[in-house]
């Protein structure tokens, strides 16, 4: 599904926020990469679960035709800062729910790219009639857990001991999820 541009400004720094492109994939490898190497707060360790750009041009080729999937990037400087992933189910009896994912570049933190991006997925969701949005994070992660909240999120439930992180602690995983009112 294909989302139009949409600008924005935040401490001196103009973004765009768009559907992902064919011509994006080599900057998503690199960038996916990066952020997995950046931040405890995603799944991966940088490296695992590569996708090289040929994976990248069939995922974003194939979300380009689903009605229940939707690829977004945030684009400052010519440069790709960020993105975002809603994922559909074609299951008929998941099919009313998406799951929503994120990363951000530790250089634009601050710059509310995560914000804007979820605020872009959510108009999405609600415009496909989408009745649920889920994700999961870190329960640690208190700053998106608050962010999520404040966007119409509900805590779910808590998976304990879901992830082992460099430190060798086990940390719990928040599950959330935002049903939109009628």
């Amino acid at each position: 599904m294909q989302l139009a541009k949409q600008l924005f400004h935040a401490k001196d720094l103009d973004y765009v926020i768009r559907s992902a492109e064919i011509h994006d994939a080599a900057q998503l490898e690199k960038v996916r990469l990066q952020i997995d190497g950046e931040t405890e707060n995603m799944d991966r360790e940088r490296g695992e679960a590569y996708l090289d750009e040929a994976a990248f041009k069939r995922l974003i080729q194939e979300d380009a035709k689903s009605s229940r999937n939707l690829f977004l990037v945030a684009e400052a400087n010519g440069q790709i800062a960020g993105f975002s992933r809603c994922e559909g189910s074609p299951l008929k009896r998941t099919a009313h729910q998406v799951e929503f994912g994120v990363g951000v570049l530790k250089q634009y933190w601050g710059h509310r790219i995560g914000r804007k991006l979820l605020e872009s997925s959510i108009e999405w969701a609600d415009g496909q009639g989408i009745r649920k949005m889920s994700l999961k994070v870190l329960a640690s992660n208190e700053k998106a857990i608050e962010l999520y909240k404040q966007c119409g999120f509900k805590v779910e439930g808590t998976l304990k001991m879901d992830k082992r992180l460099a430190d060798g602690n086990y940390y719990d995983t928040v599950v959330m999820g935002r049903i939109p009112k009628l």
